[in-house]
């Protein structure tokens, strides 16, 4: 065994950077799960051997006529680079770390006055370390790569979506899309994630992605634009992790962190704001009572199994958390507080296995499970003030378990110096129990949305996720490199197939009552089957029935073909495209909605400018396409049940809630969006030739070594998207075309209901749909984008970002970011962060033109300003400061209201209209979207102190991170509807706070490696 120093980084040696100049890279594929070494060995004929310093592979390659080098394809990790010429060894270099995707130069030639009248590698012999501020000159790509080490030293919180917020042109997406980020000004649905080169993304929704123990990280690399042709299915950004793996020295170690609630600060209280309702100023969160409490314990062996050939590695952690949380008011009588405890075991093992120096297998093994475990009690706020009542008996409560395992094999063959063979195999499966406690089945659920004192409520669980809920993935992928003279050509396919089930049902009977009141003698449901207030008092009831879901799946392939061209020593051109093809099946395993042929151009150039990869200008240009993800069968392609039968009522039972004396109004149960249970067709279910979500994009920037310790570099990025997919709900444009084509009132009135029912499309431009015309028969509708009456599809990122970065000299590391962007246009994308909608590409927005007016302006997403700064200092070698810190602008707001009550408007308000504050309209007057101002800037400063006793040998480190130190909690969203009732009705919670920055918390880290 070998004692392993924590934290320690070697400096680089300027005086091996000044030798390390004058290089031309040869052309090099890079890929997901690797990266490469290339440069210049001073002479042609001589072989340059890589060694990885911790494994002993070993690769040889030769110089080329012009004393070019390049290997790909290789781990990641740390690599001696030797130069021999008939078994001699001319010169080394040590410490060259190799990054994923990346390309590390290291070259040997040499200037006259470099050695005392040295012309050649016969007379000079260099050993010493890879300086760490040469620029990679083989990316035409924007990616930000974080270590193991960095990841360790910085104040960082544990989790995916924490690192990926350090990249540039990343911000926290909307706090309702937990555990998610928005890259460049798309949506949180639209990012790929990747464990060891396989797909990992949320199979389901497409936010977020199955995780790992932290420390099990060796390397996490965020690419933010301009990423080649072997990726795709993102219009946001990847984040691509490789693990942890086995060397030939035994290593062993464990973490313990403690997140304790006594330091942290309290969480801000969400009051109500001034719109003269009786609850202008109350509290209507307390979210002072929340508390969380957080231990994690971490440990991990790796080793050799065999010296050089065999090596095995495994990480295990468990998190545990125990929290509280309250309702906001008026609280509930039965789960108004709750109680929360989280087990989260994670674990990876992971075996390499080097056959031959030309033959690596890797074979990895991820467990992700969260249990959690919700106590219900009731809690109350009391009318009129900001006191509140905790009951302690317990009335409900849930056990969650959700996650699974992931396998994945990999082959990596260098089959000659020039051709390699890279080969992947994975598969996931992942559960979700939902287990309600004290279910009872016979029970209907109460609920009472009338202004009384003494609302009825009765039950405990309104909907039920379906028991045997699951994802499972599925996926593998081919890659073959061929380096050619000038040219490296990559030519792979790859292909993922997903299946989920899930849904969701309303609880006992299969339905439940919702106590209501309305002004009486009015239809207050526009086009509710005739369902007309009662009189009196205007009280009424309602049936509620809900029930969706099935299993559903899709298929994702692709192929592509790229070409990285040395066209001279300083320019490199990457030449690639990508074909996408992706198909989504109903629950009846009918495909609904298919793209094939979808053709994506991949293009970049980079200008190694003086030839030394000091300076680089780079561009990229290239359209990137996204598929549906599972759940938008839920509701487009499954047989859905969402309707209301609404009653006059004489009493209720005082023991179950449920109403007495019945008499219907209206014509019966009625959907809104006429879903009665029913399956569509499926060729009715997405527009013909349907186009999937897709956008293209444009890079120029540029990176400079301003000196030998820094580096300066800025970029800008434009993004359009081009294509989305939406749905529909609009009777009168179906309508229409039947009367234009002379077809008969009945005829029309049914195609119309069909269009209604909420189809997929691409907004904003024509569309041509297949409806049911009563009988089973499908009809071809064919609309323009005229007569559907949309705008044009509109989201336009652009960016400029300037960063400044001081590479770690054995003293300091720091890394300064600054992004100027503007997101705009009508639409964000597959969300609706308006409002916290869920539902992938079957937002609100495009139901009906009228949602689009004044739909135009700054996104959800836009954040005009964002400075992030991080860095390390090693003040001795036992004591080591750090920081990171960010700063930004805050998000555009809205005022949504209903849409204006006038006379041209009445048929529209009466029969179409949503009955509720979902325009861009506030007491009848446009309020175009961003025009109410931003919310606040926030500012977040975290600090670290750590320290390594020498007694400990480096062995032991203790440390002490502080997140938001000056405990700045601000908005980071709002309640966008402004009005309720009618326009300008009051609404208490119009602009009312969803959510606050996190408060400031304290973590205490001990860790041992040995």
């Amino acid at each position: 065994m070998s004692r392993k120093p924590v934290h320690r980084l070697r400096p680089a040696a300027l005086s091996v950077a000044l030798l390390a100049c004058m290089a031309a890279g040869a052309a090099h594929a890079q890929s997901n799960t690797a990266g490469s070494i290339f440069g210049n060995a001073g002479e042609p004929g001589t072989t340059v051997v890589i060694q990885n310093t911790d494994t002993g592979l070993t690769r040889r390659v030769s110089a080329d006529a012009a004393g070019r080098f390049s290997a790909s394809s290789l781990p990641t990790g740390r690599y001696t680079v030797t130069v021999q010429r008939d078994g001699q060894v001319l010169a080394t270099r040590e410490d060259v770390q190799v990054t994923i995707g990346g390309g590390q130069e290291v070259s040997f030639a040499t200037s006259a006055g470099a050695a005392a009248g040295a012309t050649d590698l016969d007379r000079v012999v260099v050993t010493g370390v890879s300086s760490a501020s040469f620029i990679d000159v083989s990316s035409t790509d924007t990616r930000t790569v974080f270590t193991s080490e960095q990841l360790e030293m910085l104040p960082v919180g544990r989790s995916i979506e924490s690192v990926a917020l350090l990249a540039p042109g990343v911000v926290e997406a909307d706090s309702r899309y937990p555990n998610t980020a928005s890259f460049g000004g798309s949506a949180a649905s639209e990012n790929a994630f990747y464990i060891n080169g396989y797909a990992v993304t949320n199979p389901l929704t497409n936010m977020g992605s199955s995780t790992l123990p932290f420390d099990a990280i060796s390397q996490m690399q965020v690419i933010t634009g301009g990423y080649g042709a072997e990726f795709g299915r993102a219009t946001g950004g990847v984040v691509n992790i490789v693990t942890k793996r086995g060397g030939n020295e035994w290593e062993f170690g464990g973490q313990v962190t403690y997140r304790p609630d006594a330091l942290r600060a309290e969480s801000r209280n969400i009051y109500y704001p001034d719109n003269g309702t009786d609850n202008d100023g109350l509290v209507y969160q307390k979210r002072s009572e929340h508390e969380l409490d957080s231990w994690t314990y971490g440990a991990y062996a790796s080793g050799p199994l065999v010296r050089d050939r065999l090596f095995m590695y495994v990480s295990g952690e468990i998190e545990q958390q125990d929290q509280t949380s309250v309702l906001g008011r008026p609280g509930g009588a039965t789960n108004g507080y709750r109680e929360y405890r989280y087990d989260i075991p994670r674990w990876v093992a992971k075996i390499d296995w080097n056959i031959t120096d030309d033959h690596l297998l890797e074979l990895t093994a991820v467990s992700d499970v969260t249990k959690n475990t919700v106590d219900y009690y009731p809690y109350e706020y009391v009318p009129g003030t900001d006191e509140t009542i905790r009951g302690t008996g317990k009335t409900g409560g849930y056990y969650y378990e959700d996650g699974g395992e992931l396998y994945i094999g990999r082959y990596t063959g260098y089959i000659t110096d020039d051709l390699t063979l890279t080969a992947l195999y994975g598969r996931q499966e992942q559960d979700h129990v939902a287990d309600p406690f004290g279910y009872d089945p016979s029970v209907v659920y109460v609920s009472d949305s009338r202004p009384v004192a003494d609302p009825v409520q009765r039950g405990t669980y309104a909907q039920l996720a379906f028991a045997d809920a699951f994802d499972e993935t599925e996926g593998g992928r081919l890659d073959v490199e061929w380096r050619v003279g000038d040219h490296a050509l990559r030519l792979g396919y790859d292909r993922q197939d997903s299946t989920s089930r899930a849904g969701e049902v309303t609880s006992g009977p299969g339905y439940r009552w919702i106590y209501n009141r309305c002004a009486p003698g009015v239809e207050f449901i526009p086009g509710g089957g005739g369902a007309v207030c009662p009189g009196g008092n205007g009280d009424y009831v309602s049936q509620y029935k809900y029930a969706n879901g099935g299993t559903f799946s899709v298929e994702q392939e692709a192929y592509y073909l790229e070409d990285r061209w040395q066209v001279t020593d300083n320019w490199l051109l990457t030449l690639g495209v990508r074909n996408e093809a992706f198909k989504n099946f109903n629950a009846d395993g009918v495909v609904y909605a298919e793209q094939d042929d979808q053709w994506a151009p991949r293009l970049g150039a980079s200008w190694d400018v003086y030839g030394d990869s000091t300076f680089k200008v780079f561009a990229n240009a290239g359209r990137y396409h996204l598929a549906m993800p599972n759940n938008v069968a839920l509701r487009g392609a499954a047989g859905s049940l969402y309707t209301n039968e609404y009653f006059a009522f004489t009493g209720i039972d005082p023991v179950t809630g449920e109403p007495l004396g019945l008499t219907p109004l209206g014509d019966g149960p009625y959907s809104s969006n006429r879903e009665y249970g029913q399956a569509p067709h499926p060729d009715s279910v997405t527009a013909k030739d349907l186009k999937s979500h897709y956008q293209d994009e444009f890079v120029l920037g540029f990176e400079k070594q301003l000196t030998e310790s820094m580096n300066f570099g800025a970029r800008f990025v434009h993004r359009d998207l081009k294509a989305a997919i939406d749905d529909m709900c609009d009777y009168r444009p179906a309508y229409n075309w039947a009367i234009a084509q002379g077809m008969s009132e009945e005829m029309a009135d049914q195609l119309g209901n069909e269009l209604a029912n909420c189809r997929l499309f691409n907004p904003g431009e024509g569309n041509t749909f297949m409806l049911d015309d009563g009988s089973g028969q499908l009809v071809e509708v064919a609309l323009s984008a005229e007569e559907l009456g949309f705008p044009k599809l509109k989201r336009k990122y652009q960016g400029l970002d300037l960063f400044l970065e001081r590479p770690f000299d054995g003293t300091w590391y720091g890394r300064l970011d600054y992004t100027l962007s503007r997101n705009y246009g009508n639409a964000e994308g597959q969300l609706k962060s308006d409002i916290g909608q869920q539902d992938v590409s079957q937002t609100q927005d495009w139901d009906h033109p009228e949602l689009m007016e004044h739909a135009d302006g700054y996104l959800p997403n836009d954040r005009r300003h964002y400075l992030k700064a991080y860095g390390f200092y090693q003040l001795t070698p036992e004591w080591r400061l750090s920081a990171t810190a960010s700063f930004h602008s805050g998000r555009p707001k809205n005022c949504m209201g209903y849409y204006p009550q006038t006379p041209e408007n009445e048929d529209f308000n009466t029969n179409w209209a949503y009955g509720g504050p979902y325009y861009f309209y506030c007491n009848g007057e446009p309020t175009p979207r961003g025009s109410q101002g931003r919310l606040g800037w926030t500012n977040k400063l975290d600090l670290g102190v750590a320290y390594a006793p020498a007694f400990a040998g480096g062995a032991l480190e203790f440390s002490v991170d502080v997140f938001n130190v000056f405990d700045e909690q601000e908005a980071q969203n709002r309640i966008e509807y402004g009005e309720l009732g009618g326009p300008g009705g009051p609404y208490t919670h119009a602009g009312r706070v969803v959510s606050y920055s996190a408060p400031r918390s304290v973590r205490f880290a001990m860790r041992y490696d040995f």
